[in-house]
């Protein structure tokens, strides 16, 4: 597929500011909103209920909803048995979700119960941080010796931006997070990395024909050039993770649309952030 359309034109200023907005609303929210930690970062109580014709997990989910204000982890556990996970640690609260599974099935049983502290702790949260921070100083060595250091810079700028703004929109939904999160922000890194480095390699193939082309129709050239590769990569991946969007459930929730979020977005900066910023820091000093 053949194309020439003109992204490094009148579209590229626009884009950027766009994006700017994007992550400086995200951070705002960050900052005023928070994101609603679930149980895994915070702890709270497990339930053990046992039943005699045990009922499905999205109706034992809409019982404890009732009683439970941020929901509540549902998941089967042996052929009777289900285990509740909420967010709440007091007593009152586990005895209120005994109470409605009671009024509800009355062959209902609790088989045990206990309070649990958060699995994704700030040791493994400073862990998280700190193998990102490496991964990302091993990315600007290598892209610096691979191609050259303003490439490298402009890689690592989309990865910040996809990530900034797949937090913002937990930040503003208020959708509760757990610890398939982080894989799926690690995740959208590698993706946002893997479709900008198609790009800046073909423009890297491309640099010889710079004095003939200048920076602008270089770029435009290189993005056209590698364009139905990125929309076929994008597609591939963002039809599965719809269909997780829409049929994966509760459990899989955070985890899916933050991927979809991470898929528009990367496939948005690839496209517009990373090769927007080589162009501007050209033009300013090209060498």
């Amino acid at each position: 597929m053949k194309t020439n359309i003109n992204f490094m034109g009148n579209p590229r200023r626009p884009a950027l500011a766009f994006s700017l907005i994007l992550v400086v609303l995200s951070i705002s929210l960050l900052l005023f909103r928070g994101l609603n930690l679930g149980i895994d970062f915070t702890g709270g109580n497990v339930i053990q209920v046992e039943f005699e014709n045990r009922p499905d997990t999205v109706t034992v989910r809409d019982v404890v909803s009732a009683v439970v204000a941020k929901g509540a982890m549902i998941q089967d556990f042996g052929e009777k048995g289900i285990i509740i996970r909420t967010n709440e640690d007091t007593e009152e609260s586990r005895k209120a979700v005994v109470q409605v599974l009671q009024e509800r099935f009355q062959d209902m049983k609790v088989a045990g119960f206990e309070k649990v502290g958060p699995v994704v702790g700030k040791e493994l949260r400073n862990q998280t941080l700190i193998g990102i921070i490496i991964a990302l100083i091993g990315i600007l060595i290598y892209i610096t010796v691979r191609f050259q250091f303003r490439f490298a810079v402009v890689s690592v700028v989309p990865l910040i931006h996809d990530v900034i703004v797949a937090m913002g929109f937990f930040s503003l939904t208020q959708m509760e997070i757990g610890s398939s999160f982080i894989a799926a922000l690690l995740t959208i890194v590698g993706y946002s990395l893997n479709n900008t480095i198609i790009i800046l390699d073909r423009l890297r193939e491309n640099w010889r024909d710079l004095p003939q082309y200048g920076i602008l129709e270089l770029v435009n050239r290189s993005i056209n050039q590698t364009l139905s590769r990125t929309i076929n990569t994008t597609l591939t991946t963002l039809f599965p993770v719809i269909a997780l969007c829409v049929w994966g459930g509760p459990v899989l929730e955070a985890f899916s649309y933050a991927m979809l979020i991470g898929i528009i977005a990367g496939t948005y900066s690839s496209i517009f952030v990373a090769t927007g910023a080589v162009v501007e820091w050209w033009l300013a000093k090209p060498e």
